[in-house]
């Protein structure tokens, strides 16, 4: 299984960035040292996470696990659903193919670093690829976009208009766009914040529902708000975690989850703990 895409201390990070705090306002509402907090946002000590958690509105217990090592999401093994993780420049990336098991219609889901186990594996069950879905338009999440499209016969690639790629079909959120996939449905979610655009696909029609969310949720963790924190925060309570909770969640970076797991374990979200 792959590694926690963020720490504890990434964590941290995160929520000050976000509240757009600095160290001296989050030190002084903790009421602990500085020296405490930018020892713990350096992962050099566990102190005071509690303090520091309230501070920034995240649950300290969830942190503390984290920062423990505590907890892990459950490996998930299911037909119809495959992760591909590649390096680019200094991380990984995650890249997805959905499937139907009877028909052998797939979709993919970003392209990560490169295109070719993607490839690889479409050759190798035997799919027939019609879709090409993006979360979002960062450049580690469709870094090798041209060659899944060119490389594979007609495949139609969509994404959210608010963030265009070349060669994509452009829809719109607000239309409620819909796709079937041999006996699947595929129904797209706004989850903006970490992004202008961002968008998760929600799939049903397998043994669990799939959610592929983009960077809009980690396990234990969330993309940054680079466009707006609260933003990422409220789109993903009011579209993720309003998922039944045995619904796999497929990260852009880290392991596979659910949203069960992510209310009992993520930190961002107190008021599911």
């Amino acid at each position: 299984m792959l590694p926690l895409e963020d720490l504890y201390n990434d964590v941290l990070a995160k929520a000050q960035r976000g509240l757009k705090l600095d160290d001296a306002a989050v030190a002084q509402s903790a009421g602990v040292p500085l020296e405490s907090l930018i020892e713990a946002k350096a992962g050099n000590s566990t102190n005071h996470l509690q303090e520091l958690a309230s501070a920034l509105g995240i649950h300290g217990p969830s942190l503390a696990v984290m920062a423990a090592n505590g907890w892990r999401p459950r490996a998930v093994e299911m037909t119809g659903v495959a992760q591909f993780n590649t390096v680019f420049h200094d991380m990984t990336v995650n890249a997805y193919v959905i499937h139907d098991p009877i028909t052998k219609q797939a979709a993919v889901f970003d392209t990560s670093a490169s295109a070719e186990p993607i490839l690889k594996h479409i050759k190798q069950e035997g799919l027939s690829l019609e879709y090409v879905f993006i979360t979002h338009t960062h450049t580690d999440h469709i870094a090798d976009l041209s060659t899944l499209v060119s490389v594979t016969p007609a495949p139609k690639c969509f994404t959210n208009a608010q963030e265009p790629a070349d060669g994509c079909i452009q829809f719109q959120i607000a239309e409620k766009p819909e796709w079937k996939l041999g006996r699947l449905r595929i129904t797209a979610r706004s989850t903006t914040g970490h992004s202008r655009g961002g968008t998760t696909y929600f799939i049903e029609g397998l043994s669990q529902p799939v959610a592929i969310v983009g960077d809009a949720l980690f396990a234990s963790s969330m993309g940054g708000g680079m466009v707006s924190f609260p933003e990422a925060l409220a789109t993903n309570r009011k579209e993720l975690f309003t998922m039944p909770d045995d619904t796999i969640v497929c990260p852009g970076h880290g392991p596979m989850t659910t949203i069960g797991e992510e209310k009992a374990h993520n930190p961002f979200y107190p008021e599911f703990k």
